[in-house]
């Protein structure tokens, strides 16, 4: 039975999409690299940092990827300012109704730790979540299954209670490969025929269907 969910920040539970993708596109101009289309940025969206630069520019030197994450990390911030990110419909009423029914719930994220701390606050979720786990509080990345291990040991429940809920397939293949049932999510970044590639245990259009799937598991 599921009592641990661990869920994906940006394009799960934060609509950051606008957020990161324009501080992309900023940070590419004053590096003075060459242009790529929102849709390219957009498809990075859940890999660290200075892998979603390394693979938007595989030809660039690590000194120039790090100048680029460095640089991203500082715009991000100054555009919170005037871009202020929202929850998905549904988020908060789930979540309440989630906690209230006991399950612990967690956030597993390719932002730094801080940058995580902070949204959640932000978008006044942080009273739901009891362990939070950042690029910078793990060695390997999604879809390494670190993070949902971390996770695990750090709240004392096993793979087997736990789901993690997410919208790329970086997202269901770190849940998968700790063992854990999965849930991908369609109003994100990525597509219906990733998750499905990347082999989701389930699949749901609206945040508040996961209240649905959790009852067929108590079941």
């Amino acid at each position: 039975m599921i009592k641990l969910i661990i869920f994906d920040f940006d394009g799960t539970l934060g609509d950051t999409r606008r957020n990161i993708v324009t501080t992309m596109q900023m940070t590419i101009t004053e590096l003075g690299l060459s242009g790529r289309s929102d849709d390219e940025c957009a498809s990075k969206i859940g890999l660290p940092l200075d892998g979603c630069f390394e693979a938007l520019y595989p030809d660039e030197s690590k000194e120039t990827i790090m100048q680029c994450a460095d640089a991203y990390r500082r715009i991000f911030q100054e555009n919170l300012l005037t871009m202020k990110p929202q929850v998905f419909p549904k988020v908060i009423e789930t979540l309440s109704a989630l906690k209230e029914k006991g399950y612990t719930l967690t956030i597993a994220s390719s932002r730094w730790h801080k940058s995580l701390s902070e949204l959640t606050h932000d978008l006044e979720i942080a009273d739901y979540i009891s362990y939070l786990v950042g690029a910078d509080d793990v060695e390997k990345a999604k879809p390494n299954p670190e993070p949902v291990l971390k996770t695990i040991s750090a709240t004392g429940f096993d793979a087997s209670q736990t789901l993690v809920v997410g919208d790329m397939n970086v997202d269901i293949l770190m849940g998968l490969n700790a063992g854990a049932k999965t849930c991908g999510v369609t109003y994100g970044n990525g597509t219906r025929r990733e998750l499905e590639d990347a082999g989701a245990d389930y699949i749901i259009d609206s945040f508040d269907k996961l209240i649905g799937i959790l009852k067929t598991d108590e079941q």
